[in-house]
């Protein structure tokens, strides 16, 4: 497409606006025919760069118009730099422009600087969105030297229209400036440093596919490295130098080229700039790639058109990773040729310069069974840090020696036990494993969930992602630099025996995923096969079996269920069946809860965890529940609390006397003294009283109230707790004899960390005035839903229940999560007229699963049961 020149007769301080919508228009129309093309299903990875070539044409010709029709000086240049400098522009990015000047001694020319501005207006006039820069060649240089942003932009600079002698000046004293060595530092420097910052994993479920590692940003890297050192500037050049081989290169443009194409893509179907395939996206890019939902070989459960979508992103983003592994590792070598000496380790491998060198380039074709040795010699041989490119090279090339065969044979069986069993180097070595995909070849049904999205509200990482952070997690309870972190955990693994037995509990507790069923069954089938295999002796493959298993139950105890309840916590118990198996499950429990999500673990998650162990081991001791000997310890703890905070004499006893047995069972010692110093000497004063304190838990509040009772008092605290933005975590609710209620509540607000004294007044002075001034409950606010929620609906569920004792009900609750969701349901448990005895808050991401111990008259009728079933529900669908 050429634009036309601007008219003769437009004066450049009198602008022909007419002549400047119809560039903006004609340019319009243009650009929405190329995104058309991206809509279009047919068109290839590989038709995708004449796409992004088509745009930068476009805007080629429009800044040549408006170039000549601003009547810039015949000494200026106008350079497209960035990503517009590759002519790969993507629909929605921005044009990045450098208006070159000419040197003048005599400073800057007034009517210069004129046509400068009326130049870079009429440009965002004409629809385009530049980010400009006005330099001479000395600016360039001086900032070019100080950033290394600027160095990279203007290293990819082309001309579009202008001087071209001032260009090629330019170009020439640029690259005699430019130091290589610094600039390839710098940029890999910076690119760890935008690696942290997606936690070092392209398996977030919502990846940038520009900047996560594994993306586009990752391979323009290697290019402005090579092209700094001078070995070439495209795929082609770098095979032509050597540097990568021609299989290398033809995967690298595959996969630039597929990455590429999901850019443009995702720029298309959100009409504006936007690098990130989050979730309400994902599904329109993936039917522009004219994928749709289907059910493959082996799985039941349908797969979506978007995740269809991600693995295909996540196979090529891994791809990434190991080949931009293997150029950066040719690139420094060929930059940095100094002679590296080789020390052999043994027959198959040498170590150079900290990494493992593969003996020849043949050897894992020659002997496959060297392929699994390389791991298992990373972690007996302390210092090495990683695998040469050689190595790599070889192993990304015998990917397909890794058959059924090869899984099979007994020598590699044996040498995959060794890796699990050694005592250090484990979490880095499954991970080389995995980034090399090895780990997938080897333990087939690992391969199945590489890249397998997880489609609920609290994973933000891959299924394959998540197993290996949980390997980690367990890892660190072994490893004494890391006891700082959870240190029951690492007292508990400091005396275990076997941890490979928990590492392998960990790589298969979430790898029957995505088939269908109940993956803890299906994990545990997989697990029994392995260990069959392996000759894991019976023993441990038992309690391997049952971790997988069981690896959800402790969680499910210890936030769904009354833990004050002796039968409880008998039942789990029985179902644990001794101290060995529930230590095992502790710590992966623990592992599996932090390898989810940052957002999921808590502080009070990890109390409510490990009180449940507390009280377990008791009875696997032999110690049967004895609730009147336990209250009667809390009890006397409590008073030798009390002793030493200085209250006087008795000053409990008209307390305790209104309290009955569930109280003491349901808090312990220290709740019980911190209970008593605050109301001994308000026991029936008719007035609430507010007491806030830091978590014993170590994070958030917690939120003593003490009231005369009434119907909608649980509510009315949730409503003030609402407004207040703070998050119940739980709530333990009692009724005293003398019609007083005694509730404690946890709670979370997200500037907690500074402000814990001011929050405590707040809420002291604040709810008291909220429960003294009474009136109709408030409304529940309505507020707007997190883009997960709406991306993955979740139906709603309630389930009424009586209790094992038929005393009480249980309300259990699964829904997406919202600001204000607990004073909803407890707004309407008060029309009803259902008092609230124990809430148990669990929120695992954007989905709370909450339960609730209630009791009412209403309860008793099947139609009132009804009835509050299907206003809950009307209700928790609402906010889906």
């Amino acid at each position: 497409m050429t634009f036309p020149a601007p008219s003769s007769a437009s004066a450049p301080d009198a602008p022909d606006l007419d002549s400047l919508q119809a560039l903006r228009e004609e340019y319009r129309l243009a650009k929405a025919r190329q995104i058309a093309l991206l809509h279009n299903p047919t068109l290839g990875r590989r038709s995708v760069r004449g796409v992004l070539h088509h745009f930068s044409e476009l805007a080629d010709g429009l800044l040549r118009a408006l170039w000549q029709r601003a009547s810039m000086p015949a000494g200026a240049a106008l350079l497209a730099v960035g990503g517009y400098g590759r002519a790969q522009l993507f629909p929605c990015s921005d044009i990045d422009v450098l208006v070159l000047l000419p040197q003048n001694s005599a400073g800057p020319d007034p009517e210069f600087a004129t046509s400068v501005e009326r130049f870079i207006s009429s440009c965002w006039d004409a629809g385009l969105e530049i980010g400009s820069s006005v330099r001479s060649l000395a600016e360039c240089l001086q900032e070019a030297a100080q950033d290394l942003t600027v160095q990279t932009s203007m290293l990819e600079s082309r001309l579009i229209t202008g001087s071209k002698p001032l260009f090629t000046e330019f170009e020439t004293q640029f690259r005699r400036e430019l130091d290589p060595q610094a600039f390839v530092e710098g940029k890999l420097l910076e690119m760890r440093q935008r690696h942290a910052k997606h936690d070092f994993t392209p398996y977030s479920l919502e990846p940038n596919c520009k900047e996560s590692p594994g993306g586009l940003r990752d391979l323009h890297t290697m290019l402005w490295l090579a092209k700094a050192a001078g070995f070439g500037s495209s795929w082609r050049e770098l095979a032509e130098k050597g540097l990568i081989t021609a299989f290398e290169e033809q995967q690298l443009e595959s996969n630039e080229s597929l990455l590429s194409l999901i850019r443009a893509r995702l720029h298309a179907a959100a009409g504006r700039h936007e690098d990130r395939l989050v979730f309400d996206l994902q599904t329109a890019v993936a039917e522009m790639f004219g994928y749709r939902s289907t059910t493959p070989e082996g799985r039941k459960l349908a797969m979506r058109a978007g995740e269809t979508l991600m693995r295909h992103y996540y196979w090529a983003a891994k791809a990434v990773t190991q080949l931009c592994q293997i150029v950066r590792m040719s690139i420094e070598e060929r930059l940095n040729p100094r002679s590296h000496k080789l020390i052999r380790l043994n027959q198959h491998f040498f170590e150079k310069a900290g990494t493992i060198e593969v003996a020849s380039d043949d050897l894992y074709e020659r002997d496959p069974h060297a392929i699994l040795e390389t791991f298992l010699m990373y972690e007996q041989h302390e210092g090495l840090t990683g695998l040469s490119t050689r190595t790599l090279r070889a192993l990304y090339a015998s990917r397909d020696v890794m058959d059924s065969a090869f899984r099979r044979d007994p020598v590699n069986r044996a040498t995959f036990m060794q890796i699990l069993q050694q005592p250090r180097g484990i979490t880095h070595a499954i991970r080389l494993m995995n980034q090399t995909s090895v780990l997938g070849r080897y333990l087939w049904p690992f391969r199945r969930i590489v890249g397998q999205m997880q489609h609920d509200l609290f994973h933000v990482y891959t299924v394959d992602q998540h197993i290996l952070m949980v390997l980690r997690n367990v890892r660190r309870f072994f490893m004494a630099e890391h006891a700082h972190e959870y240190p029951f955990c690492s007292q508990l693994a400091a005396g275990w025996d076997k941890p490979w037995l928990l590492y392998l509990a960990a790589l298969f507790h979430d790898i029957g995923k995505g088939r269908g069923g109940d993956h803890s069954i299906i994990g545990a089938v997989e697990v029994k096969r392995f260990c069959r295999a392996h000759q894991v002796d019976k023993t441990d493959a038992e309690l391997v079996e049952f971790l997988v298993r069981e690896h959800l139950t402790m969680s499910q105890v210890a936030q769904k269920q009354d833990l004050s309840d002796p039968d409880v916590i008998r039942a789990f118990a029985e179902r644990v069946g001794n101290e060995r198996k529930l230590t095992a499950l502790y710590l992966l429990t623990v592992a599996d809860i932090r390898g989810t999500s940052p957002k999921v673990w808590s502080a009070w998650k990890g109390k409510l965890l490990e009180d449940t162990y507390r009280l377990t081991l008791r009875v696997l001791g032999g110690r049967a529940p004895d609730a009147a000997a336990e209250i009667e310890a809390r009890k006397r703890e409590a008073l030798v609390q009390l002793a030493l905070s200085a209250q006087p004499f008795e000053s409990h006893k008209k307390l305790w006397d209104s309290l009955d047995v569930s109280y003491f069972m349901r808090h312990e010692a220290a709740d019980i003294a911190w209970h008593t110093r605050h109301l001994s000497r308000h026991v029936g004063s008719g007035k609430p009283v507010v007491r806030a304190r830091r978590s014993l838990a170590g994070e958030g509040l917690q939120v003593l109230v003490y009231a005369p009772d009434q119907a909608d008092l649980f509510a009315r605290i949730c409503s003030y707790f609402d407004r207040s933005g703070f998050s119940i975590l739980d709530a333990r609710v009692h009724t005293a004899n003398n019609g007083y209620a005694l509730d404690t509540f946890q709670v979370v607000a997200p500037a907690m960390q500074e402000q814990y004294r001011e929050l405590m007044h707040m809420v002291e002075s604040d709810l008291t005035t909220t429960l003294v001034r009474g009136g109709p409950l408030p409304e529940p606010s309505r507020r707007r839903l997190s883009r997960r929620v709406k991306s993955f609906p979740f139906a709603p569920r309630v389930l009424l229940r009586p209790d094992e004792k038929a005393q009480h009900w249980l309300l259990s609750i699964s829904a997406s999560d919202r600001a204000g969701l607990l004073y909803i349901i407890a707004r309407i448990l008060t029309q009803h007229h259902i008092s609230v005895q124990l809430a148990k808050i669990s929120t695992l991401g954007e989905r709370v699963e909450d339960t609730f111990l209630i009791e009412g008259a209403e309860l008793q009728d099947s139609a009132s049961q009804l009835r509050i079933e299907t206003e809950l529900l009307k209700s928790l669908a609402q906010t889906a």
